[in-house]
């Protein structure tokens, strides 16, 4: 049996495969598992995107949550990054993000964090899980005064963009900022800290309405951002997914800026400011290969993970560095913030434009991106872990790698949150790989469906 979780939660089509049943299910063996060590009646934050299953999954979740006696508060729509600190900044027993990021809006996802914020171990999980498939075997449900309560605080969203504006105390004054919320989660927090701070904000897809998450906007879809920050001239565009924990960048240009060069501008910043802990930034292995050219140049350590924010941040706790994340633009500032966060991430950007005054072109040339090719091979889902086992498919991976070797990489992954198998190609011939790409990715899909 496929394993519940994902890497980030447990994602699904809502209503058909991410039910209510298994919703309230979660949130009963979520609440006894993270909240068993305590001696006073645990608390829950939950928060959610805009999705419109957010609310039916929400409600059944609490409704799991106070059948175990342990109390819920519902924050509403928030960014997941918000949720993260919010469950530290009030001290309660664990977080709750009903979202399921940039997927189209079909489909929805439960993720947990502890009391301190993080994203929970394989372990953890494995206890959530286990419980629901012995049907919460031997869970003694209270009665009366014993059953949890459900608090609503939608004001609770001014304390998470105070706390940003304190993260990065930077003056925006003067500065002219297209940002495209994805019509998620990020659609108020991330315009009011901004304009806060002084800039002049031009502020895109920001009317979410339960259906238009994530529909051709937000940091998956960038053609109109690019489009509109040339003909706004503004320095600098952002954009964010679903539930803004990551943030891609487009300059002054329209190009994009990926969450490696996001990262290299950022740690080497942090390089010269002293910050940057143990001179370290923590990427994955999709990570482009300019990366590694510019850390090697700039006498910076990249430390390399498997992909998934989750494995970075365990990567980062580990051995005690301070940035990590993904191409994808899920950074993590672990002096300030447990997750990835999209606007954490923005407003440490905005603060080497500011100091440097520089353009973002010019930050961004520090190191050059190779050309990728990045194709899905879509495939069952209880089948996506073991590709390499069809002699056919390896064969011809393997023919592909040769082909490549000394003049790129080869890297085939099974996708942790859709029924998908990556294919990533990285040369110097763009429309070479990306033609081996597809053709690799076609055969996945033809052998394994």
């Amino acid at each position: 049996m496929a394993r519940m979780f994902g890497t980030d939660g447990v994602r699904g089509v809502a209503g058909s495969e991410l039910t209510i049943e298994l919703a309230m299910k979660l949130g009963q063996a979520g609440a006894c598992v993270l909240t068993k060590e305590k001696s006073h009646q645990p608390t829950i934050i939950v928060g959610c995107d805009t999705r419109v299953s957010g609310g039916m999954l929400a409600n059944a979740l609490m409704a799991g949550i106070c059948s175990v006696g342990a109390n819920a508060v519902y924050v509403g729509v928030l960014p997941t990054p918000a949720v993260a600190y919010l469950t530290r900044k009030h001290k309660v027993d664990a977080g709750v993000v009903i979202s399921a990021s940039h997927n189209p809006m079909e489909f929805n996802g439960i993720k947990f964090f502890n009391g301190e914020g993080y994203k929970l171990s394989d372990d953890l999980e494995d206890e959530i899980e286990g419980l629901i498939q012995s049907d919460m075997k031997d869970l003694v449900l209270p009665t009366g005064s014993g059953v949890g309560k459900i608090d609503y605080r939608f004001d609770i969203r001014e304390e998470y963009v105070e706390f940003m504006k304190k993260c990065v105390p930077v003056e925006l004054k003067g500065m002219k900022i297209v940002v495209d919320c994805a019509e998620g989660a990020s659609h108020y927090t991330s315009v009011k800290t901004l304009r806060d701070l002084g800039a002049e904000v031009v502020a895109l897809h920001v009317s979410p309405d339960g259906v238009n998450i994530n529909a051709n906007c937000g940091s998956t879809h960038m053609e109109e951002l690019k489009a509109r920050v040339v003909y706004e001239k503004a320095d600098v565009g952002l954009a964010f997914d679903g539930d803004a924990d990551r943030m891609l960048a487009v300059d002054e240009m329209g190009n994009i800026v990926d969450g490696d060069q996001l990262m290299a501008i950022c740690g080497n910043d942090m390089k010269q400011r002293g910050t940057l802990k143990k001179n370290t930034i923590v990427a994955t292995v999709m990570s482009n290969l300019g990366m590694f050219l510019m850390a090697e140049r700039e006498g910076i350590h990249i430390e390399k993970t498997k992909v998934g924010d989750r494995y970075v941040l365990e990567n980062m706790r580990e051995n005690g560095y301070n940035i990590g994340g993904e191409q994808s633009g899920h950074i993590i500032f672990l002096d300030e913030n447990t997750t990835g966060d999209g606007l954490l991430s923005a407003l440490h950007l905005l603060q080497v434009l500011v100091k440097t005054g520089k353009k973002l072109s010019e930050l961004a040339s520090i190191m050059e991106v190779l050309p990728q090719a990045l194709v899905n091979a879509k495939v069952p889902n209880h089948k996506k872990e073991h590709f390499a086992e069809y002699t056919e498919v390896a064969e011809a991976i393997d023919e592909v790698e040769k082909k490549f070797a000394g003049e790129g990489r080869v890297l085939i992954r099974p996708s942790g949150t859709e029924p998908l198998v990556r294919v990533m190609i990285e040369g110097k011939d763009q429309k070479l790989i990306e033609e081996e790409a597809k053709k690799l990715a076609e055969l996945i899909t033809k052998i394994m469906l």
